[in-house]
């Protein structure tokens, strides 16, 4: 695991309050901050994800509470600024590669997880795909109770506070994108 994103999901995730979170930014987690999550983005994201009654809607309530939570860092810090993919953003302060989307990620899905508010996935590690040797890509990753089958949760191809890319992890390793189907 890059020495980065270890860091981020080691050190950085969740606090001692419920309601904070730590997330990374400016490119293989260089800067950090705490993100306070009120009451009315708490709300939000247990009223989405306690709708679920199964794990397919599940995962999309998931990817909508995603996007709510990086709003809400955006407007705590300069993370409101990131753009889908790498480039365009470059240089601006707030930007996140792979490395920051994928430990900021995992630290939302852990603090549903602690919440008891995951009723049909397990958060895991996340995980890497590296379709050339210099192309390194990285997501969040759940698991399906039930299954068994596991999905990863990809933030970094659109903008700050657009629901997330959540799809099976093996198309996931095999390159899949949004808009692909």
């Amino acid at each position: 695991m890059r020495a980065g994103l270890t860091l981020a999901l080691l050190c950085f995730g969740l606090t001692a309050q419920a309601d904070e979170v730590s997330i990374c930014y400016n490119y293989d987690c260089a800067v950090t901050a705490k993100v306070n999550l009120r009451g009315n983005e708490r709300r939000a994201a247990r009223r989405l994800l306690l709708r679920a009654t199964d794990a397919v809607e599940e995962r999309e309530a998931i990817s909508h509470v995603i996007g709510l939570f990086e709003v809400a860092a955006g407007r705590q810090t300069p993370t409101w600024a990131d753009k889908g993919g790498n480039v365009d953003d470059d240089g601006v302060d707030g930007r996140m590669d792979c490395i920051d989307e994928s430990a900021n990620t995992t630290s939302y899905l852990r603090l549903l997880e602690s919440k008891g508010w995951l009723k049909y996935h397990l958060v895991l590690e996340p995980v890497k795909r590296a379709p050339l040797l210099v192309n390194d890509h990285w997501a969040a990753r759940i698991v399906e109770k039930k299954t068994g089958r596991e999905f990863a949760v990809d933030s970094w191809f659109f903008d700050n506070g657009q629901p997330a890319f959540v799809v099976p992890l093996d198309e996931w390793l095999a390159g899949a994108e949004p808009n692909e189907e």
